[in-house]
C-alpha cells in the first residue's frame, strides 16, 4: 500500500514539474523585429488621355511651278502625360499615431474571474486613396500589421501567443487588401465625420478569409484619421483559443481595431 502511495505521489510530481516546464518554455522570451512592416503602396489614377489631330504636312511645289499645297493629317497623337485625377490623394498610414489592437475575454478558471486581455501594436503601414471629387473611386490599399509585435499587460501572455498559440513569431504579418468599399456617402466633406465598410481578404496563420470592417473616418486637410473594427473566431485561422487546463481559457471570438492616422502623400 505504501509503495503504490509512492508511486501516485511520484506520477503526480512528475505532472507537476511538467507543467511547470511547458509554463516556464511556454511564455519565456521570443525574439521579434521591432521594426514597421512594408504594404504596397497605390498610385493615383490618372485622367483620360487627350487625342488631337496631327498638324499639317505641308507638300512641295513640283519642278514646273505648281503652287504648293497643303495636307491635313489624319493620325491623331497621345499626350501621356495626363494630371491626377481633381480630388484625389493618397493617404499613408503614420505608423507612429496609429495602432492595432484585439481584445479578448478571458476566465481565470481557479477564482472564476473574467477579464478582457488587450494587446496593442503600431507595427502597421497601408495607404488608403480617398477622392472628394468622385467617392466612389476610393481604393483601400493592402494593410499590413506585425502582429508578432503585438504586447498587453503580460509579457508572459505576449510570448505564449508568439510562440504557441497564433505562432505569431513564424507567422508575424496580418495582411488585408483585395478591398471593396461600400456603403460610401456620394458627398465627403472635411471636418465631417463619414462611415463605410470595407471587405476584402485577410490573411493571419498563413489562413486566408473574408473579413470586413466598419469604418468611421473624418478628413482634415492632409490628414485622414479613421477608427475600423471587425470580429472574428480565432478557429477559423486554424488557431487554437488559449487553454491552460485548470488555469486560464480564452474565448475563440476576437475583436480587432484599427486606429489610424493617415497623412497625405506629395504627388
Amino acid at each position: 500500500m505504501k509503495k503504490i502511495g509512492l508511486i501516485i505521489g511520484g506520477v503526480i510530481a512528475v505532472a507537476i514539474i511538467g507543467v511547470i516546464a511547458y509554463s516556464l518554455w511556454l511564455t519565456s522570451d521570443v525574439e521579434v523585429s521591432t521594426s514597421t512592416p512594408v504594404a504596397a503602396t497605390l498610385v493615383l489614377p490618372t485622367t483620360a488621355p487627350t487625342t488631337a489631330a496631327a498638324p499639317a504636312t505641308p507638300t512641295t511645289a513640283s519642278d514646273t511651278g505648281a503652287a504648293a499645297t497643303a495636307t491635313t493629317g489624319t493620325e491623331p497623337t497621345t499626350d501621356a502625360s495626363q494630371p491626377a485625377a481633381a480630388g484625389a490623394k493618397i493617404y499613408r498610414i503614420d505608423a507612429s499615431q496609429s495602432s492595432a489592437s484585439y481584445q479578448v475575454r478571458e476566465t481565470f478558471l481557479k477564482d472564476n474571474q473574467i477579464v478582457d486581455a488587450v494587446g496593442v501594436t503600431k507595427a502597421i503601414a497601408g495607404d488608403i486613396l480617398i477622392d472628394t471629387a468622385t467617392p466612389a473611386n476610393s481604393q483601400v490599399g493592402e494593410i499590413v500589421v506585425d502582429i508578432s509585435q503585438l504586447q498587453s499587460d503580460s509579457e508572459r501572455r505576449d510570448n505564449a501567443i508568439r510562440r504557441e498559440w497564433l505562432e505569431s513569431s513564424q507567422y508575424p504579418n496580418a495582411v488585408f487588401k483585395n478591398a471593396v468599399i461600400s456603403d460610401l456617402p456620394s458627398d465627403l466633406k472635411e471636418g465631417v465625420e463619414f462611415t463605410f465598410k470595407i471587405t476584402g481578404d485577410m490573411t493571419i496563420h498563413d489562413t486566408t478569409n473574408p473579413m470586413t470592417f466598419d469604418v468611421t473616418a473624418t478628413l482634415n486637410g492632409d490628414t485622414l484619421t479613421g477608427k475600423a473594427t471587425t470580429k472574428f473566431n480565432m478557429s477559423s485561422f486554424n488557431v487554437d483559443a488559449p487553454d491552460i487546463g485548470g488555469m486560464l481559457k480564452a474565448e475563440d471570438e476576437v475583436l480587432l481595431t484599427l486606429d489610424l492616422v493617415a497623412k497625405a502623400v506629395a504627388q
